[in-house]
């Protein structure tokens, strides 16, 4: 440890869990149980249209990363209907948040991104709005709109940044710089925007260290929130063609991907890094089971979690324990 750590000297706690999680942030915020509702705008990509490259990221499914999002056919209150309606069986949940999940959800013009946001918010139960997008597609006029319905309603931005090493981002097709999602950043918050970051971990040629590093620079940028996903090998990816063609490393038993308890011990140590008041919306990630091609461990969500449990509690690690001032 140095000088300027700021670990506790007790274990803390969210509820019953040794991570700010995203359901406990989400009771202390509301009051309740809130569930996202996953929507589709119809949107496409720059990375896809040719604007900035037309093959996608490598990892990025058909769907745009919004497998479980609805039909774009649908309106956005229909959406939200049907998505509630599913969600009516296993819960009497009474609020929501409106989560713009397929594609870059800032790609177009700010006249129609203004209706379709505006009408996902209207709604009563819905008590916040999330959009996932691309650090590159926040024009001016896109984050004044942003800040204009973030004084009516919450409204949160994931950004995905996957890593900070430029050599494996651009492997990854990625198509946008650091200093771009720093900008973006910046931007956002100047006004009072919640920011989102997305890590992939066990990406092609980074060892544990640079994964480290990654979940180190999150934990020193001004965001409020992260998601650690394990990378899942999709079918119908540039990926996904690799893996099958067998030029993907293989997983050996100290690669993160080997098995849930290598990758919760990673995870773990990835946890204890980032600063106590940071939420954590994701720590592993679901892979539509009909596409996923590897790890396959990883669509047994429930063991991935009770794993992970296990593992902070055998280690003596909690989130902020190794976290830097």
């Amino acid at each position: 440890m140095t000088e300027d750590s700021i670990h506790s000297k007790a274990p803390r706690r969210w509820g019953e869990l040794p991570y700010h999680s995203l359901d406990f942030h989400l009771r202390q915020t509301f009051g309740e149980k809130v569930y996202r509702l996953s929507l589709n705008g119809g949107m496409t990509c720059p990375n896809r249209d040719g604007s900035v490259g037309t093959g996608g990221c490598i990892f990025c499914s058909a769907g745009g990363s919004g497998d479980f999002a609805a039909s774009p056919q649908l309106s956005i209150q229909e959406q939200i209907a049907q998505a509630k309606t599913r969600i009516s069986a296993k819960s009497d949940c009474r609020k929501f948040i409106a989560y713009f999940q397929a594609y870059t959800n800032t790609y177009g013009p700010v006249d129609r991104l203004r209706r379709m946001f505006t009408e996902a918010l209207l709604p009563p139960e819905i008590a916040a709005l999330s959009i996932a997008t691309r650090c590159d597609c926040l024009p001016p006029e896109v984050i004044a709109l942003l800040a204009e319905l973030n004084r009516f309603k919450p409204v949160w931005v994931e950004l995905g940044l996957q890593t900070v090493h430029d050599k494996t981002r651009a492997a990854l097709r990625s198509g946008f710089s650091l200093a771009q999602y720093e900008e973006a950043v910046v931007a956002l918050r100047a006004h009072g925007i919640t920011v989102i970051t997305h890590l992939i971990l066990g990406l092609p040629g980074e060892d544990r260290s640079m994964m480290r590093a990654s979940v180190s620079y999150a934990a020193s940028m001004p965001i409020q929130g992260i998601k650690l996903q394990l990378l899942h090998v999709l079918d119908g990816t540039e990926l996904g063609r690799r893996y099958r063609q067998g030029l993907l490393p293989a997983v050996t038993p100290d690669h993160i991907a080997y098995s849930p308890e290598t990758y919760c011990q990673f995870v773990a140590e990835c946890v204890s890094l980032l600063p106590p008041e940071m939420v954590i919306h994701r720590l592993t990630g679901d892979g539509p089971r009909r596409l996923l091609l590897a790890p396959l461990w990883s669509s047994d969500k429930k063991r991935v979690l009770n794993t992970l449990r296990k593992t902070f509690e055998e280690q003596g690690l909690w989130q902020g324990k190794e976290a830097k001032r």
